[in-house]
């Protein structure tokens, strides 16, 4: 007999899932009969949040949904924050776990990890959550899954299976195929949007993280239009190097200056969020007249009104934009003295101590040319987002925008390592939020992942006590003595070594790349 905790592994198979993450406990023990005998790879984290941000990191760096096994209860609500995380940046995460006994639920009697209402808890953060209480459900509930992750904004989805629902028969249960199609856009609102970009003499576009997977696109729509490209966090690595990429904040005055001198923007994959576009609060950042969205998102689009609004995924409408007439390409031309006016003024803009910062992280990129950096919210990941120009699509991202979670940035490096293993993959974190999600490097350890973990220690919250000083108030709970590091690494086993300044950053990066295990560089700041 397959029971349905069996067949549940089977159908994930089905649906291309090569990795699990997850920490196994007395209400998921079901699931892990089929996992043991399973092609699945099972990583286990220190703590369900490494979890939850390993599954992400997986899908961010792979472009495929990152799933996560949690125990009911504790286990489940250790993971809300990485599943917050994931909402909030569009990742497509698959959360699966158990729940106590169906006759059991709601009703009080003190169950072990009992809630008093778990999936409506879930259905607060999830873009949906079930709970499987027949064999006959699980195909179709993953291919809803599944479906939704390929066509439309994705997120985190909860499914939750009860104790005594997972031994039930399930012989014979296959697969339902999850072959929804995104939107497509309306050949109208094509038409006109490329009218409007033809007779425009200045456009700009703005790419976000819905943009990361069209580079190739998006680069050549811009070259026809001789069209400055703005990227947000989320969309760094796109148009690397190239004479009309601005890969600076539209937060920063010389970037407002170049969308609010625009006579039409293109906005590709970007949901305008303040942590992008107002990340000071002083709301300077002011919406173009003339508009022209491109979002898989209908919710998305309506909250943010445009000139010509077009539903679908990024890569269709700029191949559908590119296949319209090109026009008049004589009315273009400055795009390039823009963009660097642009590129410049937001340069310039940065005080120096940002400036230094910057020149960090791109040590990090000189040295290890195609690797996977993986932010914390730290001062360095603060000031990359304001101006940095990464060279890999999908290669730069962090928890410093939108939900902002601290601790995000160590599993979530060890879950792209895992996702692609032959890029280099750097983990750049604080001492402070390091110290959130410290015991992952263990989890790095057990699955050979070799992943840099490269910690700023300022000694501190240092982001929070500049805040404070802002604004008149006596720094208070700021400065918690870090440990040493590397004494740290070294019990877990890894190897650690530690720098006064980023002078010789570039050689100790190299040396950790060359050992092909997980290493530790500790950066002391004064």
């Amino acid at each position: 007999m397959t029971t349905i905790g069996e067949a549940l592994i089977d159908l994930l198979e089905a649906h291309g899932v090569d990795t699990v993450f997850g920490i196994p406990g007395v209400h998921t023990v079901e699931l892990y009969r089929g996992l043991a005998r399973s092609k699945i790879r099972h990583v286990t984290p220190r703590h369900e949040q490494g979890a939850g941000f390993m599954a992400d990191g997986y899908a961010r760096a792979s472009g495929r949904p990152g799933v996560a096994f949690v125990i009911t209860g504790p286990g489940l609500t250790n993971t809300i924050t990485a599943m917050g995380q994931a909402r909030a940046d569009s990742v497509p995460m698959l959360v699966i776990s158990g729940v106590n006994a169906a006759p059991t639920l709601g009703k009080g009697l003190g169950f072990l990890h009992e809630l008093p209402d778990q999936r409506g808890m879930m259905e607060k953060v999830a873009l949906f959550s079930h709970r499987v209480t027949e064999a006959a459900e699980l195909p179709q509930v993953l291919s809803r899954a599944f479906a939704l992750f390929a066509s439309s904004r994705p997120g985190p989805v909860h499914i939750e299976i009860p104790t005594d629902v997972m031994v039930k028969p399930a012989n014979g249960l296959v697969a339902a195929p999850a072959n929804a199609m995104p939107p497509q856009p309306h050949s109208a609102a094509l038409a006109k949007a490329a009218t409007l970009l033809a007779a425009a003499k200045r456009p700009v576009i703005l790419a976000g993280g819905g943009a990361r997977h069209a580079g190739a696109l998006l680069k050549q729509l811009a070259e026809r239009l001789s069209a400055p490209v703005v990227t947000t966090a989320n969309g760094r690595g796109l148009m690397h190097g190239h004479p009309l990429g601005v890969p600076a904040s539209p937060s920063l005055k010389a970037v407002r200056e170049l969308v609010d001198r625009s006579d039409c923007v293109l906005a590709v994959g970007t949901e305008f969020g303040a942590t992008d576009y107002d990340m000071y609060g002083d709301g300077g950042f002011t919406m173009p007249q003339d508009l022209i969205r491109i979002d898989i998102d209908a919710t998305q689009l309506a909250r943010r009104p445009a000139t010509i609004a077009i539903e679908a995924d990024s890569a269709t409408a700029l191949s559908g934009l590119l296949a319209q007439p090109a026009g008049d390409d004589a009315a273009h031309g400055s795009g390039e003295a823009r963009a660097k006016a642009a590129r410049d003024g937001a340069w310039a803009a940065l005080e120096p101590m940002l400036q230094s910062q910057v020149r960090a992280v791109e040590i990090i990129r000189d040295a290890l040319p195609g690797a996977i950096i993986v932010g914390d919210s730290t001062q360095p990941i603060y000031a990359a987002n304001l101006y940095y120009d990464h060279d890999r699509p999908s290669g730069w991202f962090n928890a410093a925008t939108g939900f902002g979670a601290l601790g995000f940035g160590p599993p979530a490096a060890i879950g792209a390592a895992i996702a692609v293993p032959d890029a280099p993959v750097v983990c750049l974190t604080g001492d402070g939020g390091f110290q959130f999600t410290l015991p992952e490097i263990g989890a790095a350890q057990d699955a050979g992942t070799p992943v840099i973990f490269v910690v700023w220690n300022n000694r501190g919250y240092r982001e929070i006590e500049t805040s404070m000083l802002d604004v008149g108030v006596e720094p208070v709970g700021v400065s918690p003595e870090p440990p040493d590091f590397c004494k740290l690494g070294e019990a877990y086993g890894i190897a650690a070594e530690r720098l006064d300044s980023i002078d010789g950053f570039g050689d100790a990066l190299r040396r950790a790349h060359a050992k092909t295990q997980p290493c530790i560089i500790e950066i002391s700041i004064e």
